[in-house]
């Protein structure tokens, strides 16, 4: 059963992986700020992993 935490996470990751799409649809996509996206969502990832992990 996921916690209210985990869906808030998994919630923020779907959302930083559209806003890199977006970003990148762009005609001149900004380089800085798809590391940073990509960076936040790599940080959600770890953490939903280390919590379904227990």
């Amino acid at each position: 059963m996921a916690s209210p935490h985990l869906d808030a996470l998994t919630a923020r990751h779907a959302q930083i992986d559209g806003m890199i799409a977006a970003e990148m649809h762009r005609p001149l996509p900004d380089s800085t700020r798809l590391a940073q996206l990509k960076r936040q969502k790599l940080k959600l990832k770890e953490e939903v992993v280390g919590i379904r992990k227990g």
